[in-house]
């Protein structure tokens, strides 16, 4: 499967301005790009690349008052398999955890295990370990949340997500990371494409997505509080302990976010033809190619 993916997104800027963008595709899935434009910017200004301490690509740029707009596009080749479901995938007692996985059991920004430490083992203390706890830690989320575009709030934590009841996938993602840390599960944030790639057409704009990994049985395992179901076309962008590892974009002045473009269809033109416009929406993002 081929899958035709990018963005454009436009900042307003009343001084010149530090930035950081965290805008391109995963160095795991880089042998996956058929094609793409070059990660560009109008007006163009130098842009220098660094690895942040996920390993994530992260570009820095100091953006000129007025308007700055980047672009990316991209065709990626996708295997068209839903995600992988290992109901045989244990849990890995925390003494034998690898030492990078360790991290991913602490408390952050957005996931406080201390405050729902005491709630996850009452409710998951006796469900079965391994694949089927990490599960039920979905099935409860995806019950508890209500899903809703207006409900975006970027300052809102897990805990405070579990408690309101409503959210958007982030919600969905920090609160089930933070459920699983509590379990002693390691668990990851990702942010990346997800498009309406094998399910009916979504009538919303499109938007970047956010998952976790779980840690079972030796590896990681792709999660999805909010949809609940193994999905098809997942690109991943970038990983890290909760949204404020992974922003799209740190912008160190004031800013206003002027224009929001995204894009992520399944296509059999392995090159970068003129692409029909895009829906627009207005919300935080994420690629490069």
């Amino acid at each position: 499967m081929l899958i035709r993916l990018g963005h454009s997104i436009t900042y307003g800027l009343p001084q010149p301005t530090p930035m950081v963008l965290t805008l391109n595709i995963h160095e795991s899935r880089r042998t996956d790009i058929v094609v793409a434009s070059e990660f560009r910017t109008t007006p163009e200004v130098p842009l220098r690349q660094y690895r942040d301490s996920f390993g994530n690509v992260c570009v820095r740029l100091l953006a000129p008052a007025g308007t700055l707009t980047v672009n990316a596009d991209a065709v990626v080749r996708d295997s068209g398999l839903p995600d992988p479901v290992a109901w045989d995938a244990a849990e890995v007692p925390v003494d034998q955890l690898p030492d990078e996985a360790m991290l991913f059991l602490l408390g952050s920004r957005y996931c406080e295990t201390d405050r729902l430490s005491q709630m996850a083992w009452d409710t998951f203390g006796t469900t079965p370990t391994g694949w089927a706890r990490v599960q039920a830690i979905c099935d409860y989320v995806h019950q508890r949340i209500q899903f809703g575009y207006p409900h975006a709030d970027a300052t809102r934590t897990a805990a405070q997500a579990l408690q309101e009841g409503r959210g958007v996938c982030r919600d969905f993602a920090h609160s089930a990371v933070a459920l699983c840390r509590c379990m002693n599960v390691p668990a990851r944030y990702c942010t990346g494409y997800l498009g309406d790639i094998g399910i009916p057409p979504v009538d919303a704009p499109m938007d970047f997505s956010a998952w976790f990994e779980a840690y079972l049985g030796g590896r990681w395992y792709t999660f999805d509080a909010r949809h609940n179901t193994p999905r098809i076309g997942r690109v991943l962008i970038a990983r890290g302990r909760d949204a404020s590892d992974v922003a799209i974009s740190n912008t160190f002045g004031p800013n206003e976010l002027l224009r929001f473009e995204v894009w992520t269809d399944e296509t059999d033109d392995p090159t970068l033809s003129p692409r029909i416009a895009a829906p627009t929406a207005s919300a935080p993002v994420a690629l490069a190619g």
